[in-house]
């Protein structure tokens, strides 16, 4: 008879598996936006109930949306290098496990969102929708411009965290969400780049496979300044410490310097660079935002 402790090493080897299909660290920057969309507005925090339910509500339903891309795109990573070995291409996991948990993962987040406040539900769902429907289901396969699309859903979630906040949309809302929205580029194109051969041998339509590796250079390098520009507006108009701004705008020079390096002199080590320095640029800012 199995005894309580492989019951314990049973429940442990599937969250083993599932942290690879929720893509964990990525579900945790974005997590981490929507909670300095939220303190962007309510700092210090006077309510950590809500708060918990901030983060538990996005983890939810961005771990949702993830599984179910992940779930759709099993035959894609089956075929590309960087992705055979998640659980779902290996066999590890059933495509019907991981549908079933990419949708109940996604119904405790969005119904959490909903007890929490209606509105804020509303842009969670949105987020979701654009991510799950309109970037995986229906773009993803057909245009490289999918990414603006997948960017939009990247921004849901630091605007959710502003909306929970103040009940309503405001222009430091809109700013920060541009703000996630031409980072995404920067984070996603230089990995495109860096892993050109695999997308062609999915079949997925790139940046670089339709424009070129400069055309795609040049696109990163624009995106950048704007989100230097977005990030830098919404936090003076947040009302960010002077000194928190002088770091900010160390910060954006490092990405901005990255990003025309890698314009005028390509190579794979300043491209991969660019891609680890922009999650952490956006991190920071994060961070910045929530303490200011």
């Amino acid at each position: 008879m199995d005894g309580p402790s492989s019951w314990v090493q049973s429940i442990r080897r599937k969250l083993v598996l599932y942290w690879p299909l929720i893509k964990g660290l990525q579900t945790s920057l974005l997590m981490v936006t929507g909670l300095a969309g939220y303190m962007s507005a309510r700092s210090p925090i006077s309510n950590l109930a809500t708060l918990a339910g901030l983060s538990g509500s996005l983890f939810l339903a961005i771990s949702g949306a993830t599984v179910l891309n992940m779930w759709w795109d099993r035959d894609i990573d089956a075929k590309m290098g960087r992705t055979q070995k998640r659980p779902l291409p290996r066999g590890e996991l059933s495509s019907q496990e991981t549908l079933r948990l990419g949708l109940i993962l996604s119904v405790l987040g969005i119904g959490w969102s909903a007890l929490l406040a209606p509105f804020y539900a509303l842009v969670v769902f949105a987020g979701w929708f654009f991510d799950v429907i309109v970037y995986t289901l229906w773009l993803k396969r057909r245009t490289c411009w999918s990414i603006v699309w997948g960017g939009i859903a990247g921004g849901m979630p630091i605007l959710a965290g502003r909306v929970l906040a103040l009940g309503s949309i405001d222009l430091i809302g809109v700013l920060l969400t541009l703000a996630v929205l031409f980072w995404i580029p920067t984070h996603t194109l230089t990995y495109a780049m860096r892993f050109y051969s695999d997308y062609q041998n999915a079949g997925v339509p790139t940046f670089p496979s339709c424009y070129g590796f400069p055309v795609t250079r040049a696109t990163i390098a624009a995106s950048s300044v704007l989100a230097a520009c977005a990030i830098a507006t919404a936090s003076v108009l947040v009302g960010v410490q002077w000194g928190f701004v002088r770091l900010l705008i160390v910060l954006s020079s490092g990405l901005l310097l990255l990003a025309i390096s890698s314009l005028l002199r390509p190579n794979e080590r300043l491209n991969f660079g660019l891609f680890k320095y922009a999650s952490l640029y956006m991190l920071a800012s994060m961070v910045l935002l929530s303490i200011r």
